[in-house]
């Protein structure tokens, strides 16, 4: 599968700590619960308010891609002095974590030394908190939040709810220093599709998110987006300041149960023709890798794109693995240019766009990769079969080359192509 995460949404979250099913008995989770406790009466670290500087964006890099790293990711700087971290930008979920030294119970691997929590604890009363549990959570311990995430493809962190100092850059180039709430996670286990990075950046639309937390304390409107470069690379922003609103295609987000970045009902247009697959709920999701279609609309992908290939010569690649569904030429393929010819772009259509139809396209170069055995791999997979159920799903490598965008103040999801090899510079928008 190339490495890359499944999906990013967070299926269920938050549970009481001690109530949480699957992480060891009940005595351990009250000893990791002690130790918070009995850290909390210690000397608390500094946490003086840092005055946060007003700014209209921030910008920050993005590094990797979709193959064969298999997951883009950013660096972030937390705390007092600051530390790099990597996290992986999930716009799938609310929370942002950090692998945390608290001890670790159950910790993976990581780019970094764990993060070393403070002692400036979020209260279980707190909003914050409240965000990331179900509305008849209990607290049993008033002095902190306990959270536990689990994700769709197995993977979970448990732990404890913190403030510490983030460093940012805005784009007027002033220095961003807010006190943010983040997750000391203590246990973790990975998901199937595990990237080997200090925690996860969550970018959703809950109270708990950097973008929610940020815009609340004033310092930038209530809009993420990222520019993911099929070059590898790309950028992510908080903020407003770097595209032009005229030239984006807008459409409204659908509010769902689980809070996701949704356009709602599309349809599938294949060739510039539609399919007849419609009412597909699809969702926008910087935290998967490849992209997901419900089992039926995705056999009807696949037949489509194997009558379009009859005759060219193609053959599927049996012997190679990369993803389920590869074809290989005469000779090894060395980069997408070598295949486009033989593929149609297809798009998904959204009926309720701000002038128009809004169209998401997708060519070639955005559901196909080159594996390292030179076949051409199909990047669009079959979503009821990873659990998604009828959710459709719109991942990293549909992405590329676009600058998409969340706007939490509008409600409403844009896109435009895009060069993403470069972040925008100072007050430079990009288009």
């Amino acid at each position: 599968m190339g490495g890359g995460k499944i999906i990013g949404m967070v299926m269920f979250v938050a549970v009481v700590v001690s109530a949480a099913a699957g992480y060891g008995d009940n005595q351990q989770l009250q000893q990791q619960q002690k130790w918070w406790k009995w850290m909390s009466t210690g000397s608390a670290a500094s946490s003086s308010v840092v005055k946060p500087v007003v700014s209209s964006s921030i910008v920050l890099p993005l590094y990797g891609n979709v193959y064969p790293i298999g997951y883009y990711y950013v660096q972030l700087n937390i705390g007092q002095p600051s530390k790099p971290y990597f996290l992986d930008p999930d716009t799938g979920s609310d929370l942002t974590w950090l692998q945390c030294d608290a001890p670790c119970v159950r910790c993976t691997r990581a780019p970094h030394p764990f993060y070393k929590p403070n002692n400036d604890l979020v209260p279980c009363k707190d909003p914050l908190c409240a965000s990331l549990h179900h509305v008849d959570y209990k607290c049993e311990s008033p002095e902190q939040c306990d959270y536990q995430v689990d994700y769709a493809d197995g993977g979970s962190s448990l732990g404890v709810l913190l403030n510490d100092v983030f460093h940012f850059n805005g784009t007027s180039d002033a220095r961003i220093i807010p006190r943010l709430a983040l997750g000391c996670g203590y246990d973790q286990l990975p998901g199937q599709s595990h990237h080997p990075l200090d925690g996860v950046l969550g970018l959703g639309k809950g109270k708990a998110s950097i973008v929610s937390q940020l815009h609340s304390k004033g310092l930038v409107r209530n809009v993420v987006g990222h520019c993911l470069s099929g070059r590898g690379g790309g950028f992510l922003f908080f903020g407003d300041e770097v595209y032009d609103s005229s030239r984006i295609v807008w459409t409204p987000m659908v509010h769902d149960r689980m809070k996701h970045y949704s356009a709602g009902s599309g349809e599938l247009i294949f060739g510039g023709k539609a399919t007849g697959f419609k009412n597909l709920f699809v969702v926008f999701d910087s935290g998967s890798s490849f992209s997901y279609l419900n089992s039926q609309t995705y056999q009807g992908f696949i037949s489509l794109l194997k009558k379009e290939l009859n005759g060219k010569p193609l053959k599927e690649a049996n012997d190679d693995y990369t993803l389920p569904l590869c074809w290989k030429g005469r000779r090894p393929f060395k980069t997408i240019n070598d295949v486009k010819k033989y593929f149609k772009n297809f798009a998904l259509s959204f009926p309720h766009g701000w002038k128009s139809k809004a169209h998401f396209e997708i060519p070639p170069e955005s559901y196909l990769i080159i594996s390292s055995k030179g076949s051409v791999c199909l990047g669009v997979l079959n979503g009821t079969e990873a659990g998604l159920q009828n959710v459709n799903l719109i991942g990293d490598i549909s992405m590329q080359d676009k600058m998409v965008i969340y706007d939490n103040e509008k409600q409403a999801i844009g896109w435009s192509p895009a060069n993403c090899d470069r972040p925008p510079k100072s007050n430079n928008m990009i288009m």
